[in-house]
């Protein structure tokens, strides 16, 4: 629970504010749609699923957005071309929350980003993400549609160090010939967004996390993780779920919980995994919203926004 030195950065993304100082806004939190293997969608690579299903999936994390003030965005993850279109066209209609273009595919995110901007969709999409894997095909795509918003990974495959993180950002980490950050302003990115990169438990998992206040202290820019993926990831974790007898609870309490360390180190914003996990999510990361804003409030003197957990849930 800090104030950093630096200026932060605070975007408008859509309808949602995002970025700031620890405690100021509240923290984005983020779902995830259509991922592999999720049981709504029967035919992945057509874009298939049982619109009922996952209408009433975007319109309980709304539901509980609205309970605590914690603005949210829907992560649309497609395996084709075909299918995130359908995807986009759907999310757009049940909600006007911002989305991100999420796919394993270059070519789904880049023809995702074209297809934004075909519909008039492109200011309220997120492209998750410019990495180090990036191709020169998505850069040309993000350059030429003037993508406004993305994610920009600090993940570096052969140092998972704090140093190693920002050395990405700045100078590609002899993995690259540039920084990501540079990368991203040629392609005239507006809003940036961290992603720490949580990668697992004895491979950088805690640096990731520390990162969060190096690359706020150094940069500004919002940041976050999908920092559930550490714990969903963790050997010991997966066995407990399979051969305790209340695995599968252990499992999600540390999984639901694990968001709530994104916040206390002064993150931003958290993809939270599959968007059914909105009902005890949100209320956790309130949680975690709340605490550091009730010492940046009173010891720092920070205004706090008016939707704030902070000033809906105490009384």
């Amino acid at each position: 629970m800090f104030k950093f030195a630096r200026e932060q950065y605070v975007y408008q993304i859509g309808r949602v504010k995002i970025g700031g100082q620890p405690g100021e806004n509240p923290t984005v939190l983020a779902g995830t749609i259509f991922y592999g293997g999720h049981k709504i969608v029967s035919d992945p690579k057509a874009g298939v699923f049982d619109k009922e299903k996952a209408e009433a999936l975007v319109k309980k994390q709304e539901e509980m957005s609205d309970i605590t003030g914690n603005p949210c965005m829907v992560q649309v993850f497609s395996q084709s071309v075909e299918a995130m279109k359908r995807y986009i066209d759907f999310v757009a209609s049940a909600t006007d929350s911002p989305f991100l273009i999420d796919s394993t595919e270059p070519k789904v995110r880049a023809e995702g980003a074209k297809y934004a901007k075909e519909v008039g969709l492109l200011d309220r999409a997120v492209y998750n993400s410019i990495n180090v894997s990036i191709t020169e095909e998505e850069l040309k795509i993000i350059k030429e549609e003037r993508v406004p918003n993305a994610i920009v990974l600090a993940f570096n495959p052969t140092d998972p160090s704090i140093r190693g993180r920002v050395a990405v950002l700045t100078t590609g980490g002899g993995v690259i010939e540039k920084g990501l950050l540079k990368i991203a302003e040629e392609c005239g990115v507006r809003a940036l967004l961290i992603d720490v990169a949580a990668t697992t438990l004895g491979s950088g998992a805690g640096a990731a996390l520390a990162s969060t206040y190096v690359i706020k202290s150094k940069f500004g820019y919002p940041t976050g993780s999908g920092i559930h993926n550490v714990i969903s990831a963790w050997p010991w974790l997966r066995r407990l779920k399979k051969g305790y007898p209340s695995g599968r609870e252990v499992f999600r309490f540390c999984d639901v919980a694990s968001n709530a360390l994104q916040v206390i180190v002064g993150g931003n914003f958290v993809l939270y995994g599959p968007i059914e996990n909105a009902e005890w999510v949100f209320p956790v990361v309130a949680m975690a919203d709340v605490l550091v804003t009730d010492m940046a409030s009173l010891e720092l003197g920070l205004n706090v926004s008016e939707n704030h957990p902070y000033k809906r849930l105490v009384c």
